[in-house]
């Protein structure tokens, strides 16, 4: 048996999807709390990949129904019961939604956008004052149609301020108008432009850049992927065929700000890179005691996740057969992105330019209130679904648990005040790529290197940002 494994990427803006059901509240009022609560302890026993390390999920912890029920109703809600006594102290990635019908909408790429992508940081370091960063603007958005630009700094608000306190809640907005801003010897200078901005629903093609740069060696294919999102697989698999028909003698993957999405369309990617390991192990799974046990006995093959031939359309896939690869990251690079990285490793040189990535390994999956979990069958009285770790990844030599990130082979930091033009030779992540590539030596930065210190940025309130989940139906055991 085999399941098709798709990334997602904390659980922060699903109430950008608030309202978007009338009949929502009725719908919840049609389910109690207990059953709800039963429900999520149910999928949480059953297959969470941290179940040995939470007491209250262990097999023998109730003697009845009422015995359960009893400890269910000492948590106030089931977000209560979720976050504050089922999860792991080490487990930073499950979370619970209670509007399932939105969180299949992030699945396709659907999501509410002002089209402005951006980082924030204090500034100073050491002080409560923040601003904000544009890293890049979605097309065909308010934002470019506004005039917004990578690397345009703002200050406030709606005329406020941003400190650490309020930019959460000023950013959430469904429109709002932000305060260009310079720094000038390290203080925070307003330039009097503002721009506004609208959030509107927006489905984003993840191939967000591409390009032919001529090398040394002849030519370089470099490709700026936004997030593993599977109904744009025949885009990525045409922009692998543009790269082919250019005889491309290097690539250069931009995963910086790449969070995840689909693993299935990971796997597409790392086969695409490559094409010579059709068939060879990608990654294998390691799940919790239980069913760990039951695979190794009874299906061993579907712990197995091999290069693939076809995207999930079945359509042939364009593969360039490269032997080196190198990749972009920083600290926004996780998830899917960390796959593609650990798993072609073991197989072809990757080189990794940039900073640190985010040290996201483990799988998840979406379960409903149903006998199997599965979608079909849900109970209509609400719209609760939790998306529980359920295994790790470990690619072809065992490698696994990179909790502080994978590490760059050229280590450089991006600069909020100089971000450079993205595709651009000299933006200085591609840069320091294309030097490699054309052998010109390069400065190491000092053992202080020290990469922008984010406190926030819009893709970690995506709620499939950093995460993993497996879309097929799941053998449930028995007990």
């Amino acid at each position: 048996m085999k399941y098709i494994k798709t990334l997602l990427l904390t659980f922060l803006s699903l109430l950008l999807f608030t309202g978007c059901h009338e009949d929502m509240d009725d719908v919840f009022q049609s389910s109690s709390s207990l059953d709800i609560k039963n429900f999520i302890w149910r999928g949480m026993n059953n297959l969470y990949l941290y179940k040995d390390q939470v007491p209250d999920l262990a097999n023998t912890r109730f003697s009845s129904q009422e015995d359960l029920n009893e400890f269910l109703r000492t948590f106030d809600s089931p977000e209560d019961l979720f976050y504050n006594g089922l999860l792991a102290e080490e487990d930073e990635f499950s979370f619970l939604v209670d509007d399932y019908v939105a969180l299949e909408k992030f699945f396709q790429g659907v999501n509410r956008e002002t089209g402005m992508e951006y980082g924030l940081k204090r500034y100073p370091s050491n002080s409560s004052q923040v601003i904000g960063y544009v890293k890049y603007v979605l097309p065909n958005t308010s934002a470019e149609a506004n005039g917004l630009e990578r690397g345009d700094l703002f200050g406030t608000v709606d005329g406020i301020p941003l400190n650490d306190q309020n930019y959460s809640q000023l950013l959430s907005a469904d429109s709002f108008t932000i305060g260009l801003a310079s720094v000038n010897n390290g203080e925070i200078t307003l330039t009097g432009e503002t721009i506004f901005l609208e959030n509107e629903e927006y489905t984003t093609n993840p191939v967000y850049l591409t390009e032919i740069i001529e090398t040394t060696n002849g030519k370089a294919g470099y490709l700026m992927y936004t997030g593993f999102t599977g109904n744009f697989d025949d885009v990525l698999n045409e922009t692998f065929a543009m790269f082919k028909s250019e005889r491309i003698t290097d690539l250069i993957v931009d995963l910086r700000y790449n969070g995840g999405g689909s693993v299935e369309s990971a796997n597409d990617l790392s086969s695409m890179i490559t094409g010579q390991y059709t068939g060879e192990i990608f990654y294998t799974e390691q799940w919790n005691d239980e069913y760990q046990a039951y695979f190794e006995e009874n299906e061993p093959e579907s712990l197995e996740n091999h290069f693939n031939d076809k995207i999930r359309t079945g359509a042939q896939i364009n593969s360039l057969n490269l032997n080196k690869v190198y990749i972009l990251t920083t600290f926004n690079t996780a998830s899917a992105s960390e796959l593609v990285i650990n798993g072609l490793a073991p197989y072809i040189n990757v080189v990794q330019v940039g900073a640190s990535t985010r040290g996201k390994f483990q799988a998840s999956t979406t379960l409903y209130d149903s006998p199997d979990f599965g979608r079909s069958g849900a109970n209509p009285g609400h719209t609760y679904a939790i998306q529980p770790l359920i295994y790790k990844t470990v690619n072809a030599s065992g490698v696994t648990d990179y909790v502080d990130g994978l590490q760059p082979d050229i280590l450089i930091a991006e600069d909020f005040e100089n971000l450079g033009v993205l595709g651009d030779p000299n933006e200085p992540l591609l840069q320091a790529a294309l030097n490699d590539i054309n052998g010109i030596s390069q400065k190491m930065p000092q053992q202080d290197f020290i990469p922008i210190d984010e406190i926030d940025f819009n893709s970690g309130q995506n709620p499939l940002y950093q995460k993993m989940f497996t879309d097929e139906n799941l053998p449930l055991l028995t007990r």
